[in-house]
């Protein structure tokens, strides 16, 4: 190919990132290139007109607002309270690292992340098949990423209700029972599909649960409206019920990952927060929250080859 032109591999090298980014970049509109014979062809004169361009806006974003956020992260996914915390804490510890987060679900956590949308995803995806967590899920929804998967935690799931279990949910089953007010995670988060694989085996139908389409997005307001009596119980973290004194039910203890690309891993904002992770002053943070278990927090669980 002429030095003048170059393909997706070799303007991913020239601007130094990932090949994925490049084609998330094409996708907005963000990146000049024109497709020929099928394949993406980027003229460098162009290329270095258009970096050019943004350095001057970059420049005048700067003079504007102070300049732009250095060191900053983006993360998706699932959700848990430990989360907030662990930020909070790796904000204080290393000031110059941002993470921005939002509750998308882990399924939407890792389409994000294949899409080139965000830097992390956190996920607790169970595979029926396996008994394993996000493992099995790596090659089917990360095609494009080279991912590696890191233990945060493992955490106690299970069913919230009000103190004394008046509605005395024990189990799936319950859900059914008449007169009970389910409040239900949203469509691919890692709670709602666990709930779904339980009620498969059960054979319960969720037309027959009341409430199994009011859905929300965390762990938190899933314990708000049963604290605000606009259900009677609903599945959540051990942490939330013991925040809000609600009574807690066990399901299961999930294994909770952190997923990115190797590249991302190796940089300093990730290795700044795994160290976090493993820090005596983010361990005593958490440690009344509820049985949390930090035993592998940080350990490397996968690498994609």
């Amino acid at each position: 190919m002429s030095d003048e032109m170059m393909n997706t591999k070799g303007v991913a090298r020239y601007l130094d990132i990932h090949e994925k980014q490049v084609y998330a970049l094409i996708k907005t509109g963000r990146i000049p290139a024109t497709r020929v014979t099928g394949k993406w062809i980027f003229p460098k004169r162009m290329i270095d007109a258009w970096i050019e361009a943004n350095a001057k806006s970059g420049l005048e974003q700067a003079k504007q607002k102070g300049g732009r956020i250095a060191g900053a992260l983006l993360a998706s996914g699932s959700n848990d309270p430990v989360l907030d915390i662990l930020q909070t804490c790796l904000r204080k510890a290393h000031p110059e690292f941002f993470i921005f987060s939002a509750n998308t679900g882990s399924s939407d956590g890792l389409d994000a992340l294949d899409k080139g949308y965000t830097d992390i995803a956190w996920s607790h995806l169970f595979h029926p098949e396996s008994g394993e967590y996000n493992i099995p899920y790596i090659e089917e929804r990360l095609p494009h990423v080279k991912a590696v998967v890191v233990n945060l935690f493992f955490r106690d799931l299970g069913f919230l209700t009000a103190p004394g279990n008046p509605v005395n949910i024990r189990g799936v089953e319950d859900l059914a029972k008449e007169g009970v007010r389910f409040v239900n995670r949203q469509a691919g988060s890692g709670t709602r599909l666990l709930l779904d694989h339980h009620l498969g085996r059960t054979g319960i139908s969720p037309e027959h649960i009341s409430g199994y389409e009011q859905e929300v997005f965390t762990h938190l307001e899933v314990g708000l409206a049963i604290l605000s009596g606009g259900a009677d119980t609903g599945i959540a973290t051990v942490a939330v019920a013991n925040l809000l004194g609600l009574a807690f039910s066990p399901i299961t203890r999930e294994r909770f990952d952190m997923i990115c690309d190797q590249s991302v891993f190796f940089q300093k904002g990730v290795q700044a927060l795994v160290e976090t992770l493993t820090s005596e002053t983010f361990r005593k943070r958490v440690e009344n929250l509820g049985n949390y278990d930090f035993s592998a927090a940080g350990r490397i669980l996968y690498v994609k080859p």
